[in-house]
Parts: C-alpha cells; sequence; structure tokens
C-alpha cells in the first residue's frame, strides 16, 4: 500500500471517507512517521501516542461522519494553545508542567470535526522569534536542510507539515509566524484577518496582533481547517461575528485570474531581495498576468516604519501579558528564594529566555511614566496610518504581491547573535498584522541558488479570506511545484 504520509488533508479525507483507509491506519503511518523523522527534524515538544491511537480506534468503531469534516484526519496544533490534559509550554522553562483543564476554541472546533491531535508542536518562546532556536527545549531543523532554520515562530508547523508528520497544523501568527516557516519550509500559510479565528485558549503574546491560522501541504487544505476553526466565539471579546463564507466552495468558483488586479508595491519589490527570491516571485506573478490578472503599482510608503511600529506595540502587550507569570499560581517557581520579591525575580529570570526577558525590559521601558507618549501613543498612532495606507492601496487592485522574506531559509545559528538582523527578516509580513488584515504565504518553487523553497505573499481586504484561497488555489495549478523534502 502507498505511504499515507504522502496524501494531502483533502486526499486522505477522502479516502477515510470512503473506508479505503481507516483511521487508525491513517494514525499509525503518521506516528510511524514521526519516529522515522523526527530525531532529524525535532519539530515536536511532545507526542500523544496513546491519546490519539485510543481516538482513531473509537472513530473507527463508530465509522466515518459526514457531518464531521475532518474525520479521522491526525493534525498537529503549536504548543502556544491549550490542549486540556496535555502539556502546554510556549516553548517555555516557566511552563513546562503546566496542562491546562480546557481546550482552546480552535483546538475544541478541531476535536469536534473528528480531527485527531496527534502532537504539540515546537516553537520559539512565547511566540518571540524567527527561527525556532528560541525555544527552551531545542531547536527545530528545516526538513528540506537539516542545517538551515524553519522559520519561526511556528516552525515546528511548519516543519511537522513540510515533513508529512501530519496532514497540517495550527500555527500562529503576531507578525509573520506563519508565512515565514511557511514559506521557509514550502507549504501553504494563511494568516486569516484579525478577529475571524477565536484567540480564547491561546497563551498571548501581543493580544492586539497574535491570530490563529492553518498550515498546510495545499491551498483547499488550508480551506478546510480554516472553514472549521473560524467563526465568533463570545468568549473571546476580539471575535468578530461575522458571517463564515465557504472557503471550499469559493475554489471551485475560479479557474482563471481574469478581471483580478494584483497590486505590487515597490516597497516590497525594488530592494534588499536576493536574487532569487526576487526571481522566483517575478515569476509567479508574470504566471498570474499569463492567466489573466492585471498587475498594477501601488504604494505602501509608511512600511518603512513598520518595524519600529511593531517592536514597540508588540513588546508593550508581551510585557503586560507576561506578568501573568510571576511564580506565585502556576509555572516555574524558584524554591531557594528567601522573600516573595526575590521569588519574582529569580522565577523570572530562570523561567523566561534571554529574548523573552529582551522584550519584556523594552515592554516595560515604552510603557513607563515619561516615555509612553513618545513610544507607545506614538506607535498606535502610526499604526492607524499603516492601516490607512493599506486601504488606499487596496482600494485600487483586489490583492497585494510580494514576497514573504527577503531571503530563502538561512543557516541555523546565522543570526542567533545580531536579534535586529533578525527582526528585519519579517519587514514585508509585520505591516499585515499592524493593519489586521489577511495574508498568506504561497509556494512559488525552488531558489535557483540554495534549492530551498521560496513563498510569495499575498494580502487581502478584512474578512476576504476566500478571495486569497481563490486566487492562490488558481496559482498554486500554475507555478512550479515544491515537492516535499526527501527525509
Amino acid at each position: 500500500m502507498p505511504d499515507p504520509t504522502q496524501l494531502t488533508l483533502t486526499q486522505v479525507r477522502q479516502q477515510l471517507a470512503d473506508k479505503t483507509l481507516s483511521a487508525s491506519e491513517v494514525t499509525a503511518a503518521a506516528l510511524a512517521r514521526i519516529q522515522a523523522t523526527e530525531p532529524k527534524v525535532q519539530a515536536l515538544l511532545s507526542v500523544q501516542a496513546e491519546e490519539a491511537t485510543a481516538q482513531a480506534k473509537a472513530l473507527d468503531a463508530r465509522g466515518p461522519d459526514p457531518a464531521a469534516p475532518l474525520w479521522g484526519v491526525p493534525l498537529v496544533v503549536k504548543d502556544v494553545l491549550a490542549t486540556k490534559g496535555t502539556p502546554t509550554t510556549c516553548g517555555s522553562k516557566i511552563l513546562e508542567n503546566f496542562r491546562p483543564v480546557y481546550d482552546a476554541t480552535a483546538v475544541a472546533r478541531l476535536k469536534e470535526a473528528g480531527a485527531i491531535i496527534l502532537a504539540k508542536a515546537n516553537m520559539d518562546e512565547f511566540a518571540m522569534g524567527s527561527t525556532t532556536e528560541n525555544s527552551a527545549y531545542f531547536a527545530t531543523r528545516n526538513p528540506w536542510d537539516a542545517t538551515h532554520v524553519p522559520g519561526g515562530s511556528s516552525g515546528g508547523s511548519g516543519a511537522t507539515v513540510a515533513a508529512c508528520q501530519a496532514y497540517g497544523a495550527l500555527g500562529t501568527d503576531t507578525g509573520g509566524s506563519i508565512r515565514l516557516p511557511a514559506s521557509f519550509c514550502g507549504i501553504v500559510g494563511l494568516k486569516p484577518s484579525y478577529g475571524r479565528v477565536s484567540r480564547f485558549g491561546m497563551v498571548a503574546y501581543g493580544s492586539s496582533l497574535d491570530q490563529i491560522g492553518p498550515m498546510t501541504r495545499s491551498v483547499e487544505d488550508a480551506a478546510r481547517l480554516l472553514q472549521v476553526i473560524a467563526g465568533h466565539d463570545e468568549r473571546d471579546s476580539t471575535s468578530v461575528d461575522a458571517p463564515v463564507p465557504d472557503y471550499v466552495a469559493a475554489l471551485s468558483a475560479r479557474t482563471d485570474l481574469k478581471g483580478l488586479t494584483l497590486g505590487l508595491p515597490a516597497e516590497y519589490w525594488d530592494k534588499g531581495l536576493s536574487p532569487e527570491v526576487a526571481e522566483a516571485c517575478r515569476a509567479a506573478v508574470n504566471q498570474a498576468e499569463a492567466l489573466g490578472a492585471k498587475t498594477v503599482p501601488v504604494n505602501l510608503r509608511l512600511s518603512q516604519y513598520a518595524i519600529a511600529t511593531y517592536y514597540i506595540i508588540a513588546v508593550a502587550e508581551a510585557s503586560s501579558n507576561l506578568a501573568r507569570f510571576d511564580g506565585v499560581r502556576y509555572g516555574y517557581r524558584d524554591h531557594d528564594a528567601q522573600s516573595l520579591i526575590e521569588m519574582y525575580v529569580k522565577s523570572r529570570t530562570k523561567g523566561f529566555g534571554e529574548e523573552v526577558q529582551r522584550r519584556i525590559i523594552l515592554g516595560t521601558y515604552v510603557l513607563s511614566s515619561g516615555y509612553y507618549d513618545a513610544y507607545y501613543r506614538k506607535a498606535a498612532q502610526v499604526r492607524r496610518l499603516i492601516r490607512q495606507d493599506f486601504e488606499a492601496a487596496l482600494a485600487q487592485c483586489d490583492l497585494i504581491a510580494g514576497p514573504v522574506c527577503p531571503t530563502t531559509a538561512f543557516k541555523a545559528g546565522q543570526m542567533t547573535d545580531d536579534p535586529l538582523q533578525m527582526y528585519l527578516m519579517d519587514i514585508f509580513t509585520i505591516s499585515t498584522n499592524l493593519a489586521g488584515l489577511p495574508g498568506m504565504s504561497l509556494p512559488v518553487g525552488l531558489g535557483r541558488d540554495s534549492g530551498l523553497p521560496v513563498g510569495l505573499q499575498l494580502t487581502g481586504r478584512a474578512f476576504d479570506e476566500a478571495r486569497l484561497l481563490q486566487v492562490a488555489g488558481v496559482l498554486e495549478k500554475s507555478v512550479p511545484a515544491t515537492g516535499l523534502p526527501s527525509l
């Protein structure tokens, strides 16, 4: 029998429904794949093999359920999402023994749809990083080349999908943390509009920026996952009560790109790109034109301020959100402290990694008396202007197209000593989060020089994920296939 792990989510879902494969067979194949590839990739922080096997057997006993769109499909979720009774560490020592008593809404919806949660994916600690080297436990490697990073902070989610350990994964995106690893690992990654997916049960980094989204091996797979997790949740005050379109049906509504206008911002195309990224992304845009799309230049002049704006707002919110981890109520506690203040200091110093401490200190500074107006308030004002910049650009086009990152995946350890250079890797993705818009990474082939995947970023109007998926679905059939890494 062919290896079921090489199938896409859509393909395995159909075979499960047809009873060509059983949930137990698919789950066993995925667990075997994890065992074979995990020593090289190191994508997963914990694997729930017994629980997944038991769930698969229970599903088989009842038989396929047409009302459960993900019946029997093994998936992985990023370890920043609460999972009832199983570890949720956020890649941090401070939460190494934390086991939630509830599921995040997105996880609960996957389970209600019949999905089997195999494992929790490794990540940069509290989602702070672009390489998944900031995990307190170990660094994840890129399945295409283990000497390179998989991107971050959802690098474990990206690597596990690319390595065919699971049929899809959930990641989170605060400034590009779904799209960057999707680009580096050669898969599809979608960051929905802010408010489209409930954030309940996600351990917060930047509350006004964070969003949960799917990471898959095809556009249709992403549509199927988004269909399940999207929608209003009364437990999340930032969740928007808006109708959720039929994303899967929307894919078949378009077979070409006639009548579509793509905006090409000079700020994304004119400088700073490696030649192989520029070549692959330009070829994808040319293919869009061959399929009938029109391209127009648009301006995102304020994107030059996005990095500074993001790293004021995000760290300020992180400083506030992470104040709860004090060693008192839950999480790591230092037992050698002789006073309450000393216990706070030692617990947080030993429990948090260097990057998290750096961002907490920066966030506390920009929120402090005398600096709030100069930094945080000004950043909030610039953020509003950045959104207006996008709205003006999207009034001239349907979608904005550009590269996800200036380079393909870089060598592990290459930027660990230069955090400022690392922050610049998100230069094309951060603005989308600041504006609250949907964005996705579509693999468009391998770099001519590196042989590593390249991702094209598409950004759309708020809550217009259906159009993003439509266009990406058409392009996916026409651009060079990235394929799968050989492991």
